[in-house]
Parts: structure tokens; C-alpha cells; sequence
């Protein structure tokens, strides 16, 4: 009998190790993805700033224009 609790405690050890093992590769995939998206929101928000001054520059560009007509 307690060899068979051995083995029944060796294997549900056996078992918690896997379940660790995949949790540990899940978070690493969840760093990698939440490191891409902390990359491609710094990326949208200077191409978002670039936009913004562009439009900026025509506004002034069209309202010079306007005052000298």
C-alpha cells in the first residue's frame, strides 16, 4: 500500500512539474507579446505625433495663404 501512495504522490509531482513547466513557457510568451505591444504603441504614437505636426504645418501654410489674398 504505501508503495503504491509513492507512486501515486510521484506522479502527481511528475504532474505539478509539467503544469509549472507550460505556465512558465505561457508567461514567457505573454512577456515577449506585452514587450511587442509596448513597442508597436511607442511606434503608432510618434507616427500619430509626425501626422499631427504635418497637419499642423498645412493649417498654417493654408491660413498664410488666406492672409495674403
Amino acid at each position: 500500500m504505501e508503495d503504491m501512495d509513492l507512486k501515486m504522490l510521484e506522479r502527481r509531482v511528475d504532474e505539478l512539474i509539467q503544469r509549472l513547466n507550460a505556465i512558465n513557457n505561457e508567461n514567457q510568451s505573454l512577456r515577449e507579446s506585452q514587450a511587442a505591444l509596448i513597442a508597436e504603441r511607442a511606434r503608432l504614437i510618434e507616427k500619430t505625433e509626425m501626422a499631427r505636426t504635418r497637419v499642423e504645418g498645412m493649417i498654417s501654410r493654408l491660413k498664410a495663404m488666406e492672409h495674403d489674398q
